[in-house]
């Protein structure tokens, strides 16, 4: 089993682990014998620490596998119950960079949603406040840039539904470069324009604020900012 580039470390030390995920890596769930990232993190700290059997880490926040960015693992399960503790009360600070079709408008605005699942077709969909099994979904964006007619947006996400940044920019007639599932004709390098950039939380033990980032891909290119 492979595991992770050292390059790819964004952050380290006793209790925490986050990592820059690269596209097409699915973060976990998936059959045995084919990489995710927590099997790849997992062989890394054996690796590196040398530890003998199973090694122990939370997946504190997850990716879709054509998504990049940002991932969070804690090393023990304290540090995972204080961050899941976080996470469940939205003060987690999340912020993504995306690239989506036109000209987004306006140039900023929130986004407030009911959504659902479709397990069948596994995907997500928009639906009344009403329906069984709707959650609520928010997002702020602020476009940064427009280059060749599509946007650069910066998306602070609020709530953490599944492929909830893909679906809601999708259902204002803005879908995300790459993304087909979700109705985008145009192609992406590499995944989709869909990148978790930075990652703010209190540190499990110490309650420092911290601040993880990972840059954008080399795959951007002229849609990459400082």
């Amino acid at each position: 089993m492979p595991d992770l580039n050292p390059t790819d470390i964004l952050y380290e030390d006793n209790h925490l682990l986050a990592v820059a995920k690269p596209a097409g890596l699915p973060t976990m769930g998936t059959p045995p014998g084919r990489p995710t990232l927590l099997t790849m993190a997992k062989e890394y700290v054996k690796r590196r620490y040398s530890k003998p059997g199973n090694v122990y880490l939370g997946m504190m926040s997850r990716l879709d596998a054509p998504v990049t960015g940002v991932v969070l693992l804690a090393k023990t399960s304290k540090a995972a119950r204080r961050l899941t503790a976080q996470f469940r009360t939205h003060s987690v600070d999340k912020v993504y960079q995306a690239v989506v079709e036109g000209l987004i408008e306006p140039e900023s605005a929130e986004c407030e949603d009911w959504v659902g699942q479709d397990q069948r077709h596994r995907r997500m969909w928009i639906v009344g406040p009403t329906q069984p099994a709707a959650k609520h979904a928010r997002l702020v964006y602020h476009r940064l840039v427009t280059i060749d007619g599509h946007s650069l947006l910066e998306v602070e996400l609020e709530t953490g539904r599944k492929h909830q940044i893909r679906l809601q920019l999708s259902h204002r007639g803005h879908p995300i470069l790459g993304d087909r599932k979700y109705g985008s004709t145009k192609q992406w390098p590499l995944g989709i324009a869909l990148h978790a950039r930075r990652l703010a939380v209190k540190h499990p033990t110490t309650g420092e604020q911290l601040q993880i980032e990972a840059p954008l891909p080399e795959a951007w290119g002229h849609f990459a900012t400082k």
